[in-house]
């Protein structure tokens, strides 16, 4: 369920994905494998800093994966404000498939993979989250992440591509399959701007970036 507005509302949540990674580049699932930036990735997020930070937040939480907090840290640099860290905004653990590439999944899982691929809440690689597992651990930390937010300031949050979707419709209280047609994924080092109105949370932008483009390769959801 979505939060209550505050008192006076005009919050704003910016989402933010990590950079991109030589696994997101070669189309490799990486879930809570703690990969880290790629050169093109630290390119990614040192432009996405100021441009986020040009959006004036004035908390910033990041995932504790290192892909996640480095890209925080570029918009804390560029506003001056300490980076927090929230382990439930980490990315959908992807069990087995973690380490394995798109077709190595599409191969050893092809019913669950299409399943996955057609939105539907499955466990991804056997005995890894669903994505209803995901949206209860980013619900609670958004519930302590905006009870804390005065009306009229922006967090920025720093996660992963189906964390981010979480987050998303978590806060506009989306149904998951909903969200998945409506919004996809962001890009590697993109971002969504939710602003808070008088009845409730809306969608303002979404994978916006500061133009760094990727490498060719798929990301997988």
């Amino acid at each position: 369920m979505s939060p209550a507005p505050a008192r006076g509302g005009g919050r704003r949540l910016i989402v933010l994905r990590h950079g991109e990674t030589g696994h997101n580049a070669a189309g490799i699932w990486q879930g809570q494998l703690d990969v880290p930036l790629s050169d093109v990735g630290v390119a990614q997020a040192d432009a996405a800093g100021p441009a986020v930070a040009a959006l004036s937040p004035s908390r910033i939480v990041t995932s504790d994966l290192s892909r996640a907090r480095r890209t925080a840290d570029s918009v804390g640099r560029a506003t001056g404000i300490r980076v927090e860290v929230d382990a439930r905004f980490r990315e959908i653990h992807a069990g087995a498939w973690q380490g394995l590439t798109a077709d190595e999944v599409a191969q050893g899982w092809p019913e669950l993979r299409a399943a996955a691929l057609r939105g539907e809440d499955v466990r991804r690689g056997d005995d890894g989250e669903t994505m209803g597992d995901v949206l209860v651990r980013v619900g609670e930390a958004l519930d302590e992440l905006l009870s804390d937010l005065p009306a009229g300031e922006c967090a920025v949050v720093s996660t992963h591509g189906a964390a981010s979707r979480a987050v998303a419709s978590w806060v506009l209280d989306l149904d998951l399959a909903v969200a998945w047609r409506l919004l996809g994924g962001l890009g590697n080092c993109h971002w969504g701007e939710l602003r808070e109105g008088r009845h409730g949370w809306m969608l303002h932008t979404w994978n916006a970036s500061s133009g760094v483009p990727s490498q060719a390769g798929s990301s997988p959801p």
